[in-house]
């Protein structure tokens, strides 16, 4: 190899047995920028520094800032496009329960609560991380319920169930209301279920 080929390959694309560590690095440091600062204070040099590469390196695996969130957050979002799966499993006179258990459960676990956190903080506060969000709910998540439902209107009636379960969250987690920020999960689970339930399969 020449030394103006090996300069080629130094700044062109990295090998290919450090792509997928060098990708890994980058969207955890991109979920701990966004969980810390928000989509409008995260930068893609902050990623960058954060994993020890160069901006080029990002924009190279990943592209905007937009397409970086969105990787980084289906990532997190993952545990929650399970919900569709959750639902299926038994009667549908349950299927309001197991859903706001389901949510409520995710939300819990310290784990996948601050990613999510991050998620939340992101889209309420910009429209393109919100854009982002949508997207991924809609087309992840809510059709995949609606599906499994098979009845009139099922989108809205997944919309509207995603509507009280987020809200609930929102004021829980984020705002942290009382007493519902300290209410006990059983309590809140038994008290929402059944309008979720409503929501899906109501008159």
């Amino acid at each position: 190899m020449t030394a103006a080929s090996a300069g080629a390959r130094r700044r062109g694309r990295p090998p290919r047995t450090e792509s997928a560590d060098t990708r890994d690095r980058i969207l955890t440091a991109a979920r701990e920028e966004f969980s810390e600062r928000g989509y409008e204070k995260t930068s893609v040099r902050g990623i960058a520094k954060s994993a020890g590469v160069d901006s080029a390196l990002v924009h190279h695996y990943f592209g905007t800032k937009e397409q970086i969130f969105e990787a980084a957050i289906s990532v997190a979002f993952a545990p929650a496009l399970d919900a569709p799966s959750a639902l299926a499993d038994g009667p549908v006179d349950g299927i309001g329960e197991r859903l706001t258990r389901f949510v409520f459960g995710i939300w819990e676990n310290p784990t996948t609560r601050t990613p999510l956190l991050a998620i939340v903080r992101s889209a309420v506060t910009n429209e393109t991380a919100a854009a982002v969000f949508r997207r991924l709910i809609a087309s992840q998540l809510l059709r995949r319920i609606a599906v499994q439902l098979d009845l009139p209107d099922a989108e809205l009636r997944a919309e509207l169930a995603a509507a009280q379960l987020v809200g609930c969250a929102m004021l829980r987690y984020v705002i942290k209301v009382e007493p519902l920020a300290s209410a006990d999960v059983e309590q809140i689970v038994a008290r929402v279920a059944p309008v979720v339930q409503g929501h899906l399969t109501g008159a």
